[in-house]
């Protein structure tokens, strides 16, 4: 693994991802809420582009509210544009199945530059 400069900290403002070519199918560098995460642009299932798919939430029951729905993970669940699995992108697990996940990174920012260590 090594450390690769990914661009300036202003250049991925909250809610948005950077593509950085790394390994043999790439890495998803996301910004959510000011937090810097990193995951494989690979989905466990059938090797899908990943972080081609649209980020969102994902809901649960909550027998409490009235239509027995919450939603929750905002902005940090990405769907795989092939087949609709679902991965938490802080920590890379499946949303329905948690021993099924995707790689994770390490991103950290020095002096105003967002580098990935992959």
């Amino acid at each position: 693994m090594q450390r690769r400069p990914v661009c300036a900290i202003e250049e991925l403002p909250p809610g948005s991802m950077k593509l950085v070519t790394a390994g043999a199918f790439g890495v998803g560098v996301y910004n959510i809420g000011g937090a810097l995460y990193a995951i494989a642009n690979y989905c466990s299932h059938e090797g899908a582009p990943l972080c081609e798919g649209y980020v969102r939430g994902t809901t649960e029951y909550d027998p409490s509210r009235p239509d027995g729905i919450r939603h929750v993970r905002e902005g940090r669940i990405v769907r795989c544009p092939w087949h609709q699995w679902e991965f938490d992108i802080t920590t890379g697990v499946n949303v329905a199945d948690p021993t099924k996940r995707v790689r994770t990174y390490r991103v950290e920012v020095d002096d105003g530059q967002v580098y990935l260590t992959a």
